[in-house]
This record gives structure tokens, sequence and C-alpha cells, in this order.
């Protein structure tokens, strides 16, 4: 195996693109086969006799999670969303791609009325203000799932490669809630092989869109690395107008954005 992309935050997205479409020449099939076996045989032996689920975003990471999942018996997942806050053209994918077993958390409260009242929330420029927008959605919708499914594990696809948090691959936190994360030890290149060769070599809209492979799966307002409220806005807008349009409606950003631009 070769790799080229390094940490998520300091990785370019020119890169993760110039990976993806190189992909054979940095991990072969076979290479990609051993981890996968490896790896659905460490599900296997951490969750046999335990009721298990496991996070499905929609993105490359928990594209590869699944299908080694699945591999090992492990069918039940969810998937946490902000439906008035989402991209249409992601929504429409998942509802053509999802798995089998997904089960969908919406966060109903977060609509474009409550953004204009949480205006902070928009364009996070902070680490801390980025994964408050976890806390209120994808940690929700696990939680949820966890109690609603009598679950003993959740299995995530967090990677450390990500600066996610692992616990050393296993872990319970103060509420009881047990964490696992078997893809921790996986590179970029393993992950996008994964999906290349199992896959069906098939990736969400969002990686065709400008930084998609550095922001990832996410609602619109939630989208990170953006220099000011504009140029969120103008990103925003080159994916889907009519979001920008909607936003409008509620705040005063969007409204000057395309009050300036017609």
């Amino acid at each position: 195996m070769k790799t080229i992309i390094g940490k998520k935050q300091s990785a370019d997205n020119a890169t993760f693109i110039k990976a993806w479409q190189s992909i054979e020449e940095l991990v072969s099939k076979d290479e990609a086969a051993r981890l996968v076996e490896k790896t659905v045989a460490k599900i296997k032996q951490e969750t046999a006799g335990k009721r298990v689920g496991y996070a499905w975003s929609g993105g490359k990471d928990s594209l590869a999670l699944q299908f080694v999942c699945e591999l090992a018996g492990v069918s039940d997942c969810v998937l946490g969303i902000a439906r008035d806050l989402e991209y249409p053209a992601f929504l429409e994918w998942v509802h053509d791609h999802r798995p089998d077993g997904l089960r969908v958390w919406n966060n109903e409260k977060l609509t474009m009325e409550w953004l204009s009242n949480h205006e902070d929330m928009l364009f996070p420029q902070k680490h801390t203000q980025a994964a408050h927008w976890f806390s209120i959605i994808q940690h929700r919708a696990q939680a949820w799932f966890f109690k609603e499914m009598g679950l003993d594990i959740i299995i995530l696809g967090r990677r450390i490669q990500d600066g996610n948090y692992t616990g050393g691959g296993i872990y319970t936190d103060g509420k009881g809630v047990t964490r696992f994360s078997p893809i921790m030890d996986w590179k970029h290149e393993e992950v996008l092989a994964v999906i290349h060769y199992f896959m069906g070599g098939e990736l969400p809209p969002i990686y065709q869109w400008q930084n998609g492979f550095v922001v990832g799966t996410g609602v619109f307002a939630a989208r990170q690395y953006c220099k000011s409220f504009r140029d969120g806005w103008s990103q925003v807008y080159a994916i889907d107008p009519s979001i920008v349009e909607r936003a409008a409606e509620h705040i005063e950003s969007a409204r000057a954005f395309l009050q300036h631009n017609k």
C-alpha cells in the first residue's frame, strides 16, 4: 500500500481526489480484501453474543464501515439528520442507497427559523462549534438508537487519522453507552479502496462539491472552512441555490448575499 494523504485536518481536497482517481495504484484489491477479512474477524470477536448496531452517515467512512459490518452480520444502523437543513441532493442519495437496516432520526427543532436565532452556529470557524453540530444531531441520534434498539455496543466509523477519539478501540462512557471503532487504524486510502473494490465505487454527491472530502457529510449550516458568511453562502449557492433562497426568508446574511449577487 502507498499513502499520499495525511491527517484530514491538514490534507487538501485535491489530494483526496487524486487518491480516489488512482486508488488501484495505491491499494491493491488483495490488500483491501485482507484488511476487510481482518476487520470482520475483529468485529465478530468483539460483538459475539451481543446486541449490536452501527452508525451510518452516508460518508466514505460509514460506507466502508457498512461493508465490514454487514459481512460480520450487523445490519441495524442509524442516520442522524436535521431534515430542514440538509442538502436535498444528499437526502435523495440516501433514499436511493440506504442500508436495509437503516433507521433515520431527525432533529425536528433544527429549522431555518432556529438557525436564524443561532447564527453563531452558521459556517463554524472553531472546532468547538463544529463539534456542537455533531453533538445535537449525530450523537443524539446514536443515543436514541442505542436505547431504542436495546444495544450492548454501537459500532462507529471513527478513525485516528481523522483525529477522532476512539478510546483505544472500544470504551464505555459514563452513561453506559459502549462504542467500538473497528476501522480506527485504517488509512484514508484503505477506506477509499474498500469502497472502490467492494461497494460499487460510488460516492455520494458531497464529494463532487467544493472541498467535499475535507468538509464531509452534514447539514449545510455546519459547512466548515468558509472564510466568511458570504463565502459560506457562495459555496452553498453553487451546490443548491434553493437552500440560500429559503434561508434568505429568515437570515439576514443570506438575504444580503442574494441581493449582492442578483
